[in-house]
């Protein structure tokens, strides 16, 4: 890829409005996250209490799902994505109310089930308003600067949360800050186009709720990348524990866990500028069973150390081997999808995917409940390694997929049987 496909995406005003958007959001997301996590610990003492942040935000994600699909792909998905981020600010200032009069810890959790319900319907129509407005071959480039956009924000918004944290003394600044996020998100999303679905041919069936499902249980390559990446990252998660780290085992305090929480993106974000300019490769598939099992191995060495600079390494490793999984799964998904399916697909994907982190997050606190956080992680990024190997066996198919630009929406009923005629074992 030349340096002038490299940035060919993000010379786009479309997408410079989009990763604005993303970045002032996702900041105002991590600063909610490193501020609930640092205040539920200091106020319980608790493992369980961390676990239980992820079990409330997943929650309404399941029970929206197939409504959040479906909405995406009847109405314009920039004034879902927009509506969606308003409910979030609202989520941030119920928590700034909470924070600042100190109300009962079970306030917050109603707070959490708030903005989880908000990203079930945003998740879904960010993640699928770029195919509409970019060529196939863009794909690579824009993921990749969308993925830097939003890692960008995943570093400076866990440093900008701790540091209020920090300074304050309290995480009361800390969601006011994450609600202008939030404001920010809705004005970047307003310079963009509207892009209406086109009307029905055919009557609405019931069965259409669900065509999502059946897509991608139609494409056994995508439901191995997904599946790889759901539970990699439901296993060898250790972001909510990062508090016990951070206070008990490497004793850094709020600002060490806000360098903590940001090391992963740090990774994420150095190796995306690199992805952004490497030509397409060859075996995306095989390139994905590595890097996620490179992110069992870095959890795994997360886990056992107890040095304050060994522990940045080790998560900054795990953000390089996540991000070249996600820009090769979200690239997958975009070619292999038809627009009409996308809104519906992408909230599937996103309860794969993206609300595992919360799942795991509610794994990690029950295990480090029971087990003590060491063996929780350790023992998570065991378990990815397992999955990874898992997955290799029954979805051999993924090895062999070529070129991700050389897929197509059509393919999606005979790639597999495509992929075994052009690329035999």
């Amino acid at each position: 890829m030349t340096a002038d496909e490299s940035f060919s995406a993000i010379r786009n005003p479309i997408v410079r409005a989009m990763a604005l958007g993303r970045v002032s959001g996702v900041i105002g997301t991590q600063i909610i996250n490193v501020a609930v996590g640092w205040e539920l610990y200091e106020r319980t003492g608790s493992a369980w209490a961390l676990g239980l942040v992820g079990l409330f935000e997943v929650a309404p994600v399941l029970f929206f799902m197939i409504p959040a699909g479906n909405a995406a792909d009847r109405f314009p998905r920039r004034n879902i994505a927009m509506l969606a981020q308003c409910v979030t600010f609202l989520g941030a200032l119920g928590l700034t109310a909470i924070a600042w009069l100190h109300g009962p810890v079970e306030f917050i959790y109603a707070m959490l089930v708030l903005v989880g319900a908000s990203r079930a319907f945003s998740a879904p129509a960010v993640g699928t308003i770029l195919p509409q407005l970019l060529k196939p071959e863009q794909f690579v480039s824009a993921n990749a600067w969308m993925s830097s956009a939003y890692q960008f924000a995943s570093i400076s918004g866990p440093a900008i949360g701790g540091a209020i944290i920090g300074w304050t003394g309290g995480t009361t600044w800390a969601y006011v800050v994450a609600a202008i996020g939030q404001l920010v998100f809705v004005l970047a999303f307003s310079m963009l186009p509207v892009v209406r679905p086109p009307e029905a041919t055919e009557k609405r069936k019931f069965s259409d709720l669900f065509a999502g499902f059946s897509f991608i249980r139609r494409t056994p390559v995508f439901l191995a990348a997904i599946t790889l990446d759901m539970f990699a990252v439901l296993l060898g998660g250790a972001v909510m524990l990062l508090p016990i780290f951070a206070k008990d085992i490497l004793h850094v305090g709020p600002e060490g866990l806000g360098w903590l929480r940001a090391a992963p993106s740090v990774g994420s974000l150095c190796m995306l500028m690199i992805v952004a300019r490497l030509k397409p490769f060859a075996r995306p598939g095989r390139v994905l069973l590595a890097v996620v099992l490179g992110f069992g191995v870095a959890t795994i060495g997360f886990g056992l150390s107890t040095s304050f600079p060994l522990s940045i390494i080790c998560l900054f490793f795990s953000g390089v081997f996540d991000s070249v999984s996600v820009v090769i799964r979200s690239t997958l998904e975009q070619m292999l999808t038809p627009d009409r399916l996308r809104g519906r697909v992408a909230a599937i994907n996103y309860v794969f995917i993206g609300f595992s982190n919360e799942l795991g997050d509610f794994e990690s606190g029950a295990t480090a409940a029971l087990f003590g956080p060491v063996a929780s992680v350790v023992g998570g990024g065991i378990g990815t390694i397992l999955v990874v190997i898992a997955v290799a066996l029954a979805w051999p198919a993924l090895a062999r997929v070529g070129p991700l630009h050389t897929l197509r929406p059509t393919q999606e009923s005979e790639l597999q049987n495509e992929i075994e005629a052009r690329h035999p074992a």
